[in-house]
């Protein structure tokens, strides 16, 4: 092993600031979007499981994509949060290698999710006479486990290849977590493999899934721009157009991450897209889904009415039992 490697067993992570009172208004801001987005996420997962109007494909992958959504922002925001109150930037190695895994890993599995819901849009605007046959609930649960399978076979390689690669001396990584290029950046020895395996594996789960995305709402927007009625296109473009927009965040704030103008302003670039993806972007889905959709609206709006009618009646139960 050469001299300038080392094996080490932690990582200081630079973060935002140093700056005692923007680190706090940071966790101010963060703690309360990531309260917002598990509130958020998991109102969706308890309609969607309990009101019987949404009880199809469209929803069942809705709600496990708010699992995943949930499961992204968390393995990211409350060690933040934690580094922010405390002021302490450590990190175990062995924490940031799995970290980091969970993090490639769940937002490949949120990838192949959307395309299997822009295919599921497909199938029920473009073939609505089969798309009940087609898409049944043992295919919708096929899918949705080959999303979670086929997102650890294509991530579980890079990671493998690089546990096997030595460290250098410096342990800092200019991040707020542990994302996958500030530690490349800090390994030594030859990284060609790596670099060309994590290559592929970026175009395979990123590439190609959007390219199932996005052939799917070719089809999609040449199908509703034959139907003859205005409101019968209308009701179309309101099947998908909340997906469309989640799609495009998702994969909008990914490709900007590669296309960086400078190497020099590609760290700052990397965080504020790296905050885009793990909290605003978790933040906004159950909002665009809810806000959008009319049959989210009227069943969140039952659920508060179900809400308030317990709370009612176990009041006036107590008040009973008190008075005699």
């Amino acid at each position: 092993m050469k001299s300038n490697e080392s094996r080490i067993s932690e990582f200081i992570l630079l973060g935002f600031t140093d700056v005692r009172k923007l680190q706090l208004l940071f966790f101010a801001i963060l703690l309360f979007a990531y309260l917002l987005t598990i509130t958020g996420n998991f109102v969706i997962i308890i309609l969607t499981n309990l009101d019987h109007r949404l009880q199809t494909p469209m929803y069942f992958f809705l709600w496990n994509f708010s699992i995943v959504e949930i499961g992204f922002t968390t393995t990211v925001t409350p060690q933040t949060l934690s580094h922010l109150l405390t002021g302490h930037k450590n990190i175990l190695y062995v924490g940031c290698v799995i970290q980091s895994y969970m993090y490639f890993h769940l937002g490949t599995t949120e990838f192949f999710l959307l395309a299997v819901m822009s295919y599921d849009r497909y199938l029920a605007i473009c073939n609505p006479l089969r798309y009940p046959s087609i898409m049944h609930k043992s295919l919708c649960t096929l899918l949705v486990s080959c999303c979670w399978i086929g997102s650890f076979l294509i991530i579980i390689g890079s990671f493998v290849i690089l546990l096997q690669l030595p460290m250098c001396d410096s342990n800092i990584l200019d991040h707020f977590f542990c994302d996958y290029t500030p530690l490349f950046q800090l390994l030594c020895g030859d990284k060609r493999f790596l670099e060309l395996f994590g290559f592929i594996t970026a175009a395979l789960s990123l590439l190609g899934t959007l390219t199932v995305s996005v052939a799917s709402y070719i089809n999609i927007v040449r199908t509703v721009l034959n139907i003859p009625s205005a409101t019968g296109r209308k009701k179309a473009f309101s099947t998908c157009a909340s997906h469309f927009v989640v799609v495009s965040i998702t994969y909008g704030s990914c490709i900007f991450l590669y296309i960086s103008p400078s190497q020099a302003g590609r760290v700052e670039f990397g965080k504020i897209v790296a905050i885009l993806n793990t909290i605003v972007s978790p933040l906004l889905n159950p909002f665009i889904y809810s806000l959008r959709n009319q049959q989210v609206q009227e069943a969140l709006k039952d659920l508060l009415r179900q809400v308030v009618v317990f709370i009612i009646r176990s009041k006036e139960n107590l008040n009973t039992q008190l008075n005699f």
